[in-house]
């Protein structure tokens, strides 16, 4: 929702320059307090890289480009496939072998989404470059999942979210930078306007911060399939925040379609082994 409020204003890579500038800097903040350390020289950075390219940076990419390219049902279905294509590749890669139970809620959960979908307008057409691209951000979701699964135990959820804002910000600047062909007066100018301030706010500091983090701390403690079916959840709350903030057909298909989501995130969890 702030996402639309902001890409009404500046472009896509600009917007993620501003929002991931804010959310390093609240990161840096956090860490001047004492209340978090970063210890990366006897670690290594090497996975934490590969961690912070294929999410925030290659995901946006592939999703924003898909999303471009394909039709907003295509779209929306392509990337409800996250969560089953993290649990059934945590099987090969992690061993985490998933239970028939939460492979069968997952599918439940993704329905709901898929229905959505289908009630919601659809608009623009799709070609190779939609596919790929939506392949590509299904492809590093799932790798995100994974890797911040394996490297839990070696890595703190503080230390995986500070690399993963840093990369994100020295990515998406210099790509701001050339959609304002490089006029620093062009980039900066969006900042005045208190509209797109308070929705930069919010994407930056709880949406990326705040929700990696989080995210980052649950995969530490859950398994792929329990964590990842959560991002449905998703299309759930962008339902009911759409009718009651902007005004968006809300019917009781809708409903049906949000009680199928929240039924398939608790069946994973009630199914799990652990």
């Amino acid at each position: 929702m702030f996402s639309r409020v902001a890409l009404d204003r500046v472009p896509v890579f600009q917007l993620l320059s501003h929002r991931f500038i804010l959310a390093f800097l609240a990161m840096n903040l956090v860490l001047f307090t004492g209340r978090f350390r970063l210890e990366l020289k006897k670690k290594g950075i090497r996975l934490l890289l590969l961690l912070g390219l294929m999410e925030p940076v290659v995901y946006f990419i592939g999703e924003q480009y898909g999303i471009l390219h394909s039709s907003t049902i295509f779209s929306g279905v392509m990337i409800a496939t996250i969560p089953i294509a993290a649990t059934l590749a945590a099987w090969p890669f992690i061993h985490e072998r998933p239970t028939a139970g939460q492979l069968l809620f997952s599918l439940v959960s993704v329905s709901g989404v898929i229905g959505i979908g289908l009630l919601s307008s659809s608009t623009g057409t799709l070609d190779w470059i939609g596919l790929a691209a939506l392949l590509i951000s299904v492809a590093s979701a799932t790798a995100y999942s994974l890797i911040t699964r394996s490297i839990s135990g070696r890595y703190t959820p503080f230390e995986r979210t500070y690399v993963m804002m840093g990369i994100a910000a020295a990515v998406f600047t210099p790509l701001g930078l050339v959609q304002t062909q490089g006029r620093l007066s062009a980039y900066l100018a969006p900042l005045s306007d208190l509209s797109y301030l308070g929705a930069v706010f919010f994407l930056g500091i709880l949406a990326s911060v705040v929700c990696f983090f989080l995210s980052g701390y649950a995969l530490t403690y859950l398994t792929v399939a329990r964590e990842s079916v959560f991002s449905n959840l998703t299309t759930a709350v962008s339902v009911f925040a759409g009718a009651v903030f902007l005004r968006e057909p809300f019917s009781w298909l809708s409903l049906l379609f949000c009680f199928l989501i929240l039924f398939g995130i608790w069946g994973v969890q009630r199914t799990s082994k652990q």
